[in-house]
């Protein structure tokens, strides 16, 4: 079934390194800091909402997150917020940025038996910057024959993208931990896609779906895809 395959395109962020538990982390600071505003949970609803208002504007990553952050401060508290928590607000922002890159289980040894069989990119969104240093930090950008750092993830982009690498939809696999932005966008344009589940993921990308489609796996891991290859 995956004769066809030529290129494999892998996600970033909690698919090739750990990085959803530290936007929880941080927010969980950011509740406590408005506790004496609205119960903890409110604080987390609110600023959901205004991550998702804020993606057209701003689009994803960290410096995202830390204007919602202040937007939300400013909502939760009608404009009464201080200065000394959107001074604390900013720094865990950059505390969050300068997050150490820890690398998923499996991810480079399962690299290193591709390597050299199949053309890898990397397909993730996010800030250009973050993912950069992201990718840099982390190791692992000799690998990867291509980077693409998007907006967002839909068909159209990865249309785009599989026109850049000028090889047909199935002739490319996407490997990532969210089936709204990974999975289901590729096997919509005739691509392989295979989910490797994350334990954490953001609230935005959780989706309620069975995928019934031949060019679909379930993993348990990210070493998991050298058995269908």
């Amino acid at each position: 079934m995956t004769s066809n395959i030529k290129v494999i395109a892998f996600d970033a962020d909690d698919t090739l390194w750990v990085n959803e538990p530290h936007y929880r982390r941080i927010e969980e600071a950011f509740c406590s800091m408005l506790e004496d505003f609205l119960p903890h949970h409110s604080v987390s609803s609110e600023l959901l909402k205004v991550e998702i208002a804020n993606i057209p504007h701003y689009g994803y990553g960290a410096k995202s997150f830390v204007l919602s952050m202040i937007e939300a401060a400013i909502k939760v508290t009608d404009g009464t917020i201080g200065m000394e928590i959107i001074e604390r607000i900013i720094q865990n922002g950059k505390e969050l940025i300068d997050m150490p890159i820890e690398i998923i289980d499996g991810v480079r040894p399962t690299l290193e038996q591709l390597y050299g069989q199949y053309k890898l990119v990397v397909a993730t969104k996010g800030d250009l910057l973050d993912q950069e240093k992201k990718l840099e930090k982390s190791g692992l950008a000799h690998f990867f024959h291509h980077v693409e750092i998007v907006s967002k993830k839909d068909e159209a982009e990865y249309r785009r993208i599989i026109q850049h690498l000028d090889i047909r939809p199935e002739n490319i696999l996407m490997i990532g931990n969210s089936l709204k932005s990974d999975i289901i966008p590729m096997l919509n344009i005739g691509g392989y896609g295979f989910h490797v589940p994350f334990h954490t993921t953001w609230e935005y990308e959780k989706i309620d779906v069975k995928i019934e489609n031949e060019r679909f796996r379930q993993l348990k891991g990210i070493s998991d895809v050298l058995a269908y290859l």
